[in-house]
């Protein structure tokens, strides 16, 4: 009888998951499918192969809660499909794990806790990660539960890189550079032997969408990232400013009287794309918009992009290929002609073709980088760890960095 497994992303706006069969001896995607439209009118929908296999509308009980209403709608069709006693566990995709957890951890009741601590620190995400594995508890009670945090593809980062120019005393309660983005990362740097030769060890990868940021590799490690404390820090992202003077802070606060509330909401929902715009955080409608509001949107977008990774180059002394991954990295041509455009200096050349159509390797065969797609599996890396971790049998958590 073939065993399944569950990689699980719960949002603020939908409940993304994937089913893996285990009988190959590694995770084999089955299905895909989401629940999005959190707000509005929800719809449940599964894919295999890329074809829609089950469409329909969930008219959700908000009593019930919205992310336990996903999950039991994706449970009663994952039960109409295979034995309930074949699904083995479920992997969550975290995306804080603190200066605690830099590997994949089972989930007990101390590490939920401690989970949820995080909250603060990522509170775009985390309380939703939170929410989704207390749904699967709630309908799936003692399913092994496996958190995968974003966090931890950055536990190689040296001190001076993460460390703050802070007092120490502050430092102490954990205030320290952690970075992000860290499943998509290390896919990532899974795929780059395929296609790099081993003497191409300093990598640049540009996670772009509507969260964004870049991680500077080398020998497949991270050494740097544009993220920080919080996943607010470095490019300009969909609804995020991105880097941002302190001051600025402190101005609005004590001169526009803004409140610490009111700081969360324009940082977290009101900024970036949308806030440039106006209009849209929606990369692909603003590079259709001929409004100039849209166009200086793009602009500081790429302009940022290319200014961090100016910054990244330094700290890796040299590039060997540059990777782009996500939403728009994978599917805007554009934006990945503007950013690479701008490095003509450092010797980056596109083929145009390739970079239409989305190959593999964009770059021309004169190009002195190398320039890739490799498309984001963030569920393929969940799927995996989950089930190293079932079949240990056992908890598996790494202490981090001290802050």
């Amino acid at each position: 009888m073939t065993d399944f497994l569950l990689a699980l992303n719960a949002g603020s706006s939908s409940v993304k998951f994937a089913v893996f069969a285990t009988d190959a001896g590694a995770p084999s995607l089955r299905w895909r499918g989401h629940t999005e439209g959190f707000g509005g009118a929800p719809l449940f929908e599964v894919f295999h192969r890329g074809d829609r296999v089950l469409s329909r509308a969930l008219p959700f009980n908000s009593a019930e809660g919205l992310h336990k209403a996903a999950f039991a709608a994706m449970f009663e069709w994952l039960f109409g499909v295979i034995d309930r006693r074949t699904l083995i566990a479920a992997g969550h995709r975290v995306v804080h794990g603190g200066g605690v957890f830099t590997a994949p951890a089972t989930i007990d009741a101390e590490v939920l806790a401690r989970i949820d601590g995080f909250s603060r620190l990522a509170p775009l995400h985390q309380p939703h990660n939170v929410a989704g594995i207390r749904a699967v508890g709630d309908l799936v009670p003692g399913l092994l539960q496996v958190a995968c945090f974003d966090t931890a593809f950055h536990r190689t980062m040296p001190a001076h890189a993460y460390t703050l120019a802070l007092p120490k005393a502050v430092r102490e309660t954990g205030v320290r550079r952690y970075g992000f983005h860290g499943l998509s990362y290390e896919n990532i740097a899974g795929a780059l032997p395929k296609h790099l030769a081993q003497s191409q060890t300093r990598v640049i990868a540009a996670h772009l969408g509507n969260g964004a940021s870049l991680c500077a590799m080398r020998n497949g490690e991270s050494v740097e990232t544009t993220m920080s404390f919080t996943a607010l820090d470095g490019l300009v992202m969909g609804t995020r400013a991105g880097s941002l003077d302190a001051g600025v802070l402190l101005h609005l606060m004590l001169v526009h009287g803004m409140s610490a509330q009111d700081l969360e909401t324009l940082l977290y929902q009101s900024s970036g794309l949308l806030g440039l715009s106006g209009a849209t955080n929606d990369m692909r409608a603003l590079l259709e918009s001929p409004a100039p509001e849209a166009r200086l949107a793009i602009d500081c977008f790429v302009y940022r992009a290319v200014q961090e990774i100016g910054a990244l180059i330094a700290s890796l002394e040299g590039l060997d290929a540059l990777v782009f991954t996500a939403g728009i990295g994978e599917r805007s041509a554009e934006i990945r002609e503007r950013i690479c455009s701008r490095l003509g200096w450092l010797g980056v050349s596109l083929d145009e073709e390739a970079n239409a159509a989305h190959a593999a390797k964009i770059s021309s065969p004169q190009s002195a980088v190398a320039v890739l797609i490799i498309p984001a599996d963030e569920e393929g890396i969940i799927a995996r760890d989950t089930l190293a971790l079932a079949k240990a049998g056992k908890t598996e958590r790494a202490m981090g960095h001290p802050a």
